[in-house]
């Protein structure tokens, strides 16, 4: 029966192969989606992609936070299911406008 070391070895070589395996197939399909791409005129915007820098990411609440958690967690006390340290303020029996800004 083999060593721990030497199966970890074993294990290590099938990786780096596997990764050189999943490069190489990669490769292989991003060749054949660009000629296919060239061959019926087909752009990224075509694609939905872009070609710029990201955007930046949104913020999931429209208005300006009112109330700031214990932790530094803010809220906009707008409609909707509360968040988690507003319920368990609220539990705690405390107001939460204790933690208003």
């Amino acid at each position: 029966m083999a060593s721990y070391s030497e199966l970890m070895a074993q294990a290590q070589t099938l990786m780096a192969q596997a990764e050189q395996a999943r490069k190489d197939e990669l490769a292989s399909v991003i060749a054949d989606i660009k000629a296919k791409m060239k061959q019926f005129g087909i752009s990224v915007a075509d694609l939905g992609g872009t070609t710029g820098a990201k955007k930046p990411a949104k913020s999931k609440s429209a208005s300006a936070p009112k109330y700031r958690g214990p932790n530094g967690e803010l809220w906009a006390g707008g409609p909707g299911r509360k968040p988690e340290w507003v319920r368990a303020v609220l539990a705690s029996g405390k107001s939460v406008d204790d933690y208003r800004i």
